[in-house]
């Protein structure tokens, strides 16, 4: 005999950032939401494997690195090592009392949640798998629960993606990363998107020796040029050594633990070289697999991303997808604000009739050796839309005061894009010491639409780099 379904008035597949914040933001409306996660926490990549911990990890790196700069300040401060397995029980624990607030806080906004695997049945339907329901006093632990409900958000997130070469399982990927309770010697980080860039800084202050292989000749390129060139520089800097245009063949275990990892470069054989550590930072890929879609015919892009439009409909009535599944701007952010304003459209009413997210001019920051922020258009994509004679473009780069006691000066580079006659700017491009931080407020200015002259009608603040923004000639 079939379960009878719970009824619901939105049901959210994936307990992630994107998944948490519609389902809140939907009950919020008086609306009776039933949120599904299978891996047990909540919070998603960015709580658990992500933003979170790489941050803890990130100001780890930062404090080793100002260590090291000290005596140029005339402190007498001593490097006493690193203490990676308190480090990670620590910073576990804080991701673990997040994961806690996130329970909390879906259990007072009256969502019920569901812990297993959520796949579709119909389009309206859909069958948990392994399920524990949690603030639900009828059920503790039943199989096959049914919910039903005449809207579907499907945000079920990503997952690093594994190459298809031999051995390659004896790699670890980002998630991996985290589980880590030491600092590896040797390190082979494969990949030179954000995720690689930023794990290979802090391994290298921390302790690791890092060799970077990219598939190009440069990293981040898919970010503007001025921001790879300058932390490759100082990546090398600090010590990181980068094999280009390389591509992994191979992987072998040795008889004392190490890895034999052999890759090709310039299309040649190179010779294997053994690593302590080899890390997988080639790209993720959209988890949709087993979650039903060929039940209800919702439509994957190329990429394995699901088929959805600006206001994140799928063309199949009644579901939606959003986040990484989703696959536009895969950021934090992006996927909580676009959660709100799908469920303000769906659940707050007339004067939200319009709600979506414009995924134009989305601020981003890169935790490498050196921080970076980055807004709008690089100058490559400003080109293609608008026309090189169309374009104004502004850059400078200098060594950040904080280095005038430093016998190295690491480079703080700006680039400011903007489009002819009015110079509006479309692009902001910062790398250096402070770039995170000093990001959030231009990209308030560039979503109101500010133009070169309203930057520079702002009084610059001095002493600091952010001043270059506003003074910039």
């Amino acid at each position: 005999m079939s379960p009878v379904p719970k009824i619901f008035d939105y049901i959210v597949i994936g307990g992630g950032s994107g998944g948490l914040a519609s389902a809140r933001r939907a009950a919020s409306y008086g609306a009776k939401v039933a949120i599904i996660e299978a891996s047990g926490r909540l919070g998603g990549t960015c709580v658990n494997v992500g933003c979170v911990p790489k941050k803890g990890m990130f100001n780890a790196a930062a404090i080793r690195s100002t260590i090291h700069d000290a005596p140029y300040y005339k402190f007498d401060v001593k490097y006493g090592g690193f203490d990676m397995k308190s480090f990670k029980t620590d910073r576990d624990a804080y991701v673990k009392r997040l994961n806690g607030i996130y329970s909390t806080n879906l259990k007072k906004d009256g969502v019920t949640h569901f812990s297993g695997y959520g796949s579709f049945l119909s389009t309206t339907k859909v069958k948990i798998d392994g399920v524990k329901t949690l603030y639900d006093d009828e059920t503790a632990n039943i199989e096959d629960q049914v919910l039903e409900a005449p809207r579907i958000l499907v945000a079920t997130g990503g997952k690093p993606i594994v190459p298809d070469v031999e051995g390659s399982e004896l790699g670890i990927t980002s998630d991996g990363f985290f589980d880590l309770d030491h600092i590896p010697g040797r390190v082979a980080v494969v990949g030179s998107g954000y995720i690689g860039v930023e794990l290979a800084g802090v391994l290298q202050e921390l302790g690791s020796k890092v060799t970077l292989f990219t598939r190009s000749n440069t990293i981040l390129r898919h970010h503007d040029e001025i921001l790879g060139s300058t932390l490759m520089d100082d990546m090398k800097r600090i010590g990181i050594e980068f094999v280009t245009n390389s591509i992994a063949s191979k992987l072998a275990k040795n008889s004392d633990g190490s890895i034999a990892f052999s890759w090709t470069e310039n299309g040649s054989a190179s010779p294997s070289q053994d690593f302590d550590c080899v890390l997988w930072a080639i790209g993720r890929t959209p988890n949709v697999s087993n979650i039903g879609l060929e039940n209800v015919g919702l439509k994957l892009k190329a990429s394995k991303h699901i088929l959805a439009d600006e206001y994140q409909y799928t063309g199949v009535d009644g579901i939606f997808a959003l986040g990484d599944v989703y696959g536009l701007s895969e950021l934090t952010p992006v996927a909580i604000a676009a959660g709100r304003k799908l469920s303000d459209r769906l659940f707050g009413g007339p004067k939200f009739v319009n709600s979506k997210l414009d995924y134009e001019t989305i601020p981003t920051v890169i935790f490498g050796s050196l921080p970076i922020g980055t807004c709008g258009l690089t100058e490559e994509q400003a080109v293609k839309r608008f026309g090189k004679n169309n374009l104004k473009i502004y850059k400078t780069k200098f060594s950040n005061m904080y280095n005038a006691m430093l016998p190295y000066k690491p480079q703080t580079a700006m680039k400011i894009i903007c489009t002819l006659p009015e110079e509006k700017v479309v692009g902001l491009h910062i790398i250096g010491r402070g770039s995170d931080e000093m990001l959030q407020g231009f990209g308030v200015a560039m979503k109101m639409g500010a133009t070169k002259q309203d930057f520079d009608n702002c009084v610059a603040i001095h002493p600091t780099s952010a001043e270059e923004l506003v003074t910039m000639r």
